[in-house]
């Protein structure tokens, strides 16, 4: 990937999908928000996915109309990119014009530059469209090491709260640890939300009432979510917390709480076999249908487990 910036210039960025819609300018300026906040660069990408007919010849081999194309991308994101520096004068932003599939380019960037999170629209046109209404954003969600932020909904008042959803799992902690930092940063508070069913997914209603135990959430899981999630934000002393457990699917909660906040978070997977589904189908559910910005964060052992496996 050829830009006029080195790896080192970017590290530990914020990272940015483009693709000239107006949910991937939203995206790119809550990014740029968060950047500014966080002290971090920002690094805006576009990439650019040529249709199968054309994909063999591509802007490299002198066609006119695709060299056009990727011109025509390139002042586009200029003028993005100047509008966050106006925006934010003491920001680094930093742009990528890489050509191929979403789930290639923002991957192998995402591996250079180790962002410490990428950030995506919600509508859009083009191959970004189709990551967040098809495949790529599941992709993103489970292969992704940096946390994932999809940015939908209007703009929340100042004071919204950040939501997140706990359940004691690795990836709860570490939604945890992302939601009272960025309640950190930007002064506002975090309701941590543990709920549970005795029926995970709608699809084991018909099971036997006799299973019905091997979904239960007990007490003890919820003390121990709730023991993590105050440890954690005794870190954190200036940012006011509240703690809130409802029988409920984990789904409808989330999504009910998040009208109106500030940033849902939640974790990709959870624990045990069984709830791994479950809190997979939750944090997939989320990132589709919630009414604001939604963050997905896998373990550090998912990370480990990936890695080993590749």
């Amino acid at each position: 990937m050829t830009t006029a910036w080195s790896a080192s210039d970017a590290r530990g960025a914020i990272l940015a999908c483009f693709d000239g819609s107006d949910g991937g300018r939203r995206a790119v300026w809550w990014a740029a928000g968060e950047a500014a906040a966080a002290k971090r660069p920002l690094v805006i990408v576009w990439s650019l996915e040529w249709d199968a007919s054309r994909a063999p010849r591509g802007a490299d081999a002198g066609n006119v109309e695709d060299e056009e194309i990727v011109e025509t991308a390139r002042r586009e994101l200029g003028r993005v990119a100047d509008d966050c520096r106006s925006l934010y004068p003491r920001l680094t932003v930093l742009t990528a014009v890489p050509e191929g599939a979403p789930e290639v380019t923002v991957t192998r960037l995402a591996d250079e530059i180790a962002p410490v999170m990428v950030v995506a629209g919600a509508s859009g046109r083009g191959a970004l469209s189709r990551m967040l209404l098809g495949s790529t954003v599941a992709y993103f969600a489970r292969f992704l090491s940096p946390p994932l932020v999809v940015v939908r909904g209007e703009p929340a008042p100042p004071e919204a709260p950040v939501i997140v959803g706990v359940d004691g799992s690795g990836t709860s902690v570490r939604a945890v640890e992302f939601a009272l930092a960025f309640a950190e940063r930007h002064g506002v508070g975090v309701r941590a939300v543990h709920s549970w069913t005795e029926w995970p997914l709608d699809i084991y209603a018909t099971a036997p009432p006799a299973q019905a135990g091997l979904y239960h959430v007990d007490d003890s899981v919820q003390q121990a979510a709730r023991e993590d999630f105050e440890r954690a934000a005794r870190r954190y002393p200036d940012v006011a917390v509240e703690w809130e457990a409802v029988t409920d699917r984990p789904t409808h909660a989330l999504l009910e709480r998040g009208e109106g906040a500030r940033l849902l978070v939640v974790g990709s997977h959870g624990r045990g076999p069984v709830t791994r589904a479950l809190l997979g189908s939750v944090s997939h559910a989320v990132l589709y249908h919630a009414p604001c910005p939604v963050a997905v964060l896998r373990s550090r052992a998912e990370d480990d487990e990936f890695l080993d496996a590749h």
